[in-house]
């Protein structure tokens, strides 16, 4: 059985827009707190990483927006782990209120080296690590 590591925030004032909906650049913020919350929960966190010599980027970015979640909801972020592969990672996060699914994307990041910059393989304890939380369903 998959672990579906899933972090919740209250959406605060100041991230809405003239819409009274989430501003679309707050979702990928949004994603990085959640990202943390899963290093922390499933590794010795990330300053552990790069302590080791390893850093992670991201490569790439894509949120598709589906409804917009408003001032003090709840929102619901799940982070699915879609590939672990041998340098890279891809989560596909869904932004949910209560049911109502109000984002969703994808999100590729690339281990590095900390000294050169060039891809580096995903450290064994780092694969370990997130095995539990792969999801192929995606």
């Amino acid at each position: 059985m998959t672990n579906l590591f899933t972090h919740r925030l209250r959406v605060r004032y100041s991230e809405c827009d003239q819409q009274n909906v989430v501003f679309n650049g707050h979702y990928l913020f949004y994603y990085d707190v959640a990202a943390m919350e899963l290093w922390r929960e499933a590794t010795e966190g990330y300053a552990s990483l790069v302590e080791g010599g390893t850093d992670l980027v991201v490569a790439e970015a894509r949120i598709v927006y589906r409804q917009g979640a408003r001032f003090d909801e709840l929102l619901d972020i799940e982070m699915p782990i879609t590939r672990l592969g041998t340098t890279s990672m891809i989560v596909c996060p869904r932004f949910k209120v209560g049911e109502r699914l109000i984002a969703e994307g994808e999100v590729r990041h690339v281990f590095t080296d900390t000294l050169t910059g060039s891809k580096k393989e995903m450290p064994h304890t780092v694969r370990a690590a997130f095995q539990p939380y792969t999801s192929a369903e995606e």
